[in-house]
């Protein structure tokens, strides 16, 4: 029995195979259940051009034993098998791929699929084992060979009995180190982790003993334990199937076992796509967004697999941050892969799948609106804040995807309602869509700035969340209807327009509100008397794009830089309060900073800021009254 040596600079690029190119060392069971799943492909695939073949569906099959005793694994294939001249080629040349050969020499039906197309997947086998022991007979030859290496040292190849063609891959693992554990990849439970994780989806049977328990005989409460053998994968994916073949159930108790939540889907995207690049894909939208959803811990993205073969748990790049909720999966036969299965080569192909899913996403969240509003609006408590946070991110780049699906509560509703649902209500008259900001819809309903369109008819959309704001300044307008705060400076209105009699009342007043500013300093911008103010004696608005809801927001930032609103404090002149102010003003210059300090506080108080000085504020109360 002859030593041999591997070629292409063997111990470096085995020692690469071994240690930098899988990043979990229980890649090697997908790799060697995909190398086997392709050595049957090759011997079906045989059969179905040689008719006189007599071969069935139950002769293919992979199967996993295991000997906790030895510490030896076995992977088994009934496939084509391969000569000794096979083994030197495809296991004694590193990144020498039999099934690259097989598939360039024949023209493969679509029913079969070839993977392994880099010759490399074998040796991940040395990640987990010191020797590996490959047995192989080849279809239509008589004798069988023994392939056996200990890693980079080299090989060896003899002559051995085996019954029938096929494969065995004969695994002696490492003994325990620190770090790891290699005794796990003969648990049972474990096997069968990885096999229903990475390899679910082969076509073809993965068997293996499993231990199972029955009542002793004569027994009413006496257990045993005992082997049976049972096919672990599904084997038939359920997004290859047809969709008149699916139920309802079916979707949900795929959505269960995948754990993608508790919840019960509120949508199921089923479709392939046949072009330049062809895929299936099976995608839901989640009715309740799971607990650590909105924190840093959760990870995006789908679950991605070439040819029925897990290659990323989460393929981000296949969903936009917005629609990172959407759990799924994503198949296709035309990925380029590199030579670990564990990275695509090709960013095109994903942006290609990636463009289409959020397409369809998008298509069935809008039917979902337009159709069963009220499950939409389940889902839109749970996930319209990620919406609105993707017409945020990215200046604005996403809005027109995402601007009909926004829904806002309404002043005139008194229920959550679409911007296209608003601009369709609007008066000839009204030029802007108006917002109000606020802790709570209660205390927006409240807010002394709605008076005024409140009395002319206007709906006002109500913000309660604290990314509203920020992403309306990022949408700016709305079928070129531009969006206003009710707490802005300019409301937009023709009865804000100055008159002559304003101008009077400004000119006459210009000493208190000078007065009042040089009081309050540099926390207000200005004093001016207010248009909008019917029942309520002040308020504050802000001039600027910065509003003073922005300003709360960001100050619980961490590290925020004190930015702050230029606020106006507004004085209803119309109110009795107005004409204690002024009579202050000229008699009793102590009552007027009295008078000034409280109707600012009071301001304060209403737009839910907190006053500077609480004692102070309750002492002039004291004293006024």
């Amino acid at each position: 029995m002859e030593k041999k040596e591997f070629r292409a600079e063997s111990k470096r690029l085995l020692d690469l195979m071994i240690n930098s190119i899988y990043t979990h060392k229980e890649i090697f069971l997908r790799e060697l259940i995909s190398n086997a799943s392709d050595a049957i492909d090759k011997l079906y695939y045989k059969s179905l051009v040689d008719k006189d073949m007599d071969f069935s569906k139950e002769d293919f099959y992979i199967s996993i034993t295991r000997d906790t005793d030895d510490r030896v694994l076995t992977v088994t294939d009934t496939g084509i098998g391969m000569t000794r001249e096979e083994l030197e080629e495809n296991l004694g040349v590193i990144a020498k791929s039999g099934s690259f050969a097989f598939k360039n020499e024949n023209e493969l039906t679509e029913e079969v699929d070839i993977i392994g197309q880099f010759g490399v997947g074998f040796y991940s086998a040395f990640m987990v084992a010191d020797k590996v022991t490959v047995v192989s007979k080849a279809f239509g030859h008589d004798k069988a060979y023994k392939w056996e290496s200990s890693g980079a040292d080299g090989y060896t190849i003899e002559e051995c009995h085996r019954e029938d063609v096929g494969t065995d891959i004969i695994l002696k693992l490492k003994e325990n180190i620190e770090e790891e554990n290699y005794d796990r990849f003969l648990e049972e439970y474990e096997l069968r982790r990885i096999i229903k994780k990475y390899s679910d989806f082969i076509r073809y049977p993965i068997k293996m003993m499993v231990t199972k328990s029955r009542l002793k005989d004569g027994t009413e409460n006496e257990y045993e334990d005992y082997t049976q053998e049972e096919t672990i994968n599904s084997m038939v994916p359920i997004w290859r199937r047809n969709k008149n073949e699916l139920t309802e159930e079916d979707y949900e108790n795929f959505y269960q076992e995948k754990r993608y939540g508790f919840d019960k889907p509120l949508r199921t995207i089923h479709f392939s796509v046949d072009g330049m690049m062809s895929y299936r894909s099976i995608l839901y939208i989640p009715s309740k967004a799971p607990y650590d959803f909105y924190t840093k811990e959760y990870e995006k993205g789908l679950e991605l697999y070439s040819s029925g073969v897990l290659i990323m748990d989460k393929c981000s790049e296949l969903l936009p941050d917005y629609f990172s909720f959407v759990k799924g999966v994503v198949d296709s036969e035309d990925l380029s892969l590199n030579i670990s299965r564990e990275v695509l080569q090709h960013d095109r192909q994903l942006r290609l799948m990636g463009k289409k899913i959020e397409e369809k996403i998008k298509d069935e969240l809008k039917d979902l609106l337009e159709n069963e509003r009220e499950k939409y609006e389940e889902f839109y408590k749970s996930f319209g804040n990620q919406l609105k946070f993707g017409v945020y991110k990215d200046f604005g780049m996403n809005r027109q995807a995402l601007e009909d699906l926004l829904m806002f509560y309404s002043s005139k509703e008194g229920k959550l309602v679409t911007l296209e649902e608003y601009f369709n209500r609007m008066p000839e008259e009204q030029k802007y869509i108006y917002y109000a900001s606020g802790d709570s819809i209660d205390r927006i309903d409240k807010l002394p700035q709605t008076e005024l369109l409140k009395d002319k008819g206007y709906e006002i959309l109500y913000f309660t969340d604290e990314i509203d704001e920020f992403s309306i300044k990022m949408l700016m307008n709305f079928k070129e209807k531009e969006f206003r705060s009710v707490s802005g400076g300019d409301l937009g209105l023709d009865s804000e327009e100055k008159t002559d009699e304003d101008r009077e009342e400004i000119e006459d007043n210009k000493e208190l509100f000078s007065s009042m500013k040089e009081i309050l300093g540099d926390r207000i911008k200005e004093v001016r008397p207010s248009k909008r103010l019917k029942n309520h004696p002040v308020c504050l608005t802000s001039d600027g794009d910065l509003s003073i809801e922005m300003e709360k927001i960001l100050k619980n930032l961490p590290n925020d830089a004190e930015i702050k609103a230029d606020k106006i404090l507004e004085i209803n002149m119309g109110h009795e309060i107005s004409h204690k102010l002024k009579d202050a003003f000229e008699k009793d210059k102590e009552k007027f900073k009295l008078y000034t300090d409280i109707l600012y506080n009071q301001a304060l108080l209403i737009e839910g800021l907190p006053l500077e000085d609480p004692v102070a504020f309750a002492d002039n109360i004291s004293k006024l009254m």
